[in-house]
């Protein structure tokens, strides 16, 4: 064989290889990835929540991937779910074994990004962080550490801070080669402006509760279920289809009958939103010493999850206006907001729309003290100036 021969056939050999390699690894539509930390009181629920994606498994057009942690043993495992009709134990195989994992570090959450999108590529990205949430700051309670945010690793008494957490989905953003399709915590106290803010430039639709989570969390069978069944959802679809799912599994579904929050938010209508609470703001601060006591009584009064410092939005405007005050921002708020949210489902009351954000007044005062240096570092805050307003109806 002549040299020119003998390099055609190599060229040949390693184009066929090239594509054999390819076929292997095809791309599918989506990646679903669990960060699951249960490395906390809530380990229990983890195998419980595999269990439940076990029912449908993975499957020709979404990829189900799992980083287990938990506080039963030491070592954190990787898994590809796939399909059993066992209900009690896991049996999706160990694709790899990590060891020792800090979950509470947000570089874990972008290797496992990375390592999902090399072995397992996907057009689109639906990532999601199981474990305990708080919303955006820490608790503020002297003499007690206690990490708040999201993903609290009870071993190293670390957590993933609301900016860290926008860090990782910028990364994220960068390792897929486009925004991540959808972000949301499996987590309580998360469906907060300041938190979605973090992330608006690197996730399209954003996923959380306004209130805690019950313990169970997703009804990830049924929700599943749905979306193999319409594997061509869009993005949109799919986070309208999972918030009305999570409330059906507590409003006398799978999970019998407790009180939840699921909203979903179109980051691409923030920048919007945003600008209209700041309008309204900079429209409050201006108001004379009697109607600045009275947007404070509305603070006070709005409806809160959980704790004191983080109320609804809306509730919060329509108490401004019952108060007798409106000003030009304050409908555009409420326009922007309906744009925004793009699912509430939620069975609480009339009084709960779908976004909080943080007013610490009256009863909240320490939790101002405690946590307004940060808030001025927020993206939301730097967008919106809301930490003047806060600052103004202090010991209203």
């Amino acid at each position: 064989m002549n040299h020119v021969l003998r390099v055609f056939t190599v060229c040949i050999f390693m184009l066929a290889s090239s594509f054999a390699v390819a076929a292997t690894q095809s791309v599918k539509e989506w990646n679903m990835l669990v960060f699951l930390n249960g490395n906390n009181n809530l380990d229990s629920f983890g195998p419980m929540n595999i269990n439940q994606m076990e029912q449908l498994g993975s499957n020709d057009q979404v990829n189900v991937l799992v980083q287990w942690a938990s506080a039963s043993r030491d070592n954190v495992t990787r898994h590809l779910i796939t399909k059993d009709s066992n209900t009690n134990t896991v049996t999706s195989p160990v694709v790899q074994n990590l060891g020792s994992v800090d979950m509470g570090d947000w570089k874990e959450l972008v290797k496992f990004v990375d390592w999902a999108n090399q072995n397992y590529p996907a057009k689109k990205y639906f990532i999601v962080v199981w474990n305990h949430g708080g919303g955006w700051h820490l608790l503020n309670v002297p003499g007690v550490i206690r990490p708040m945010d999201i993903s609290w690793d009870d071993n190293t008494g670390n957590r993933i801070t609301t900016e860290q957490l926008g860090q990782a989905m910028a990364e994220s953003a960068k390792i897929i080669g486009h925004k991540v399709d959808v972000y949301s915590s499996d987590a309580c106290l998360m469906g907060m402006v300041e938190v979605a803010s973090e992330m608006s430039e690197s996730v399209q639709y954003y996923l959380g509760s306004q209130d805690v989570e019950p313990g169970a969390g997703w009804p990830y069978a049924t929700f599943l279920a749905k979306w193999f069944n319409n594997p061509a959802m869009t993005p949109a679809e799919l986070v309208k289809v999972h918030a009305a799912d999570y409330l059906a599994a507590y409003n006398g579904g799978v999970y019998g009958h407790r009180k939840v929050t699921m909203s979903a938010y179109d980051l691409s209508q923030l920048d919007t939103y945003e600008q209209s609470l700041k309008r309204m703001a900079e429209e409050l601060q201006g108001l004379n010493d009697g109607d600045i006591f009275k947007v404070a009584r509305s603070a006070k009064n709005a409806k809160l999850f959980t704790y004191w410092d983080y109320r609804d939005v809306i509730d919060f405007v329509d108490l401004i206006s019952r108060n007798g005050i409106t000003t030009p921002a304050m409908q555009s708020v409420r326009d922007a907001q309906n744009s925004f949210v793009i699912a509430n489902s939620q069975n609480q009351d009339n009084r709960t729309y779908g976004v909080s954000i943080w007013l610490p007044t009256g009863a909240s005062s320490s939790d101002y003290s405690g946590h307004i240096e940060r808030y001025h570092g927020l993206k939301f805050n730097q967008r919106t100036g809301w930490a003047n307003l806060v600052t103004k109806l202090q010991g209203k």
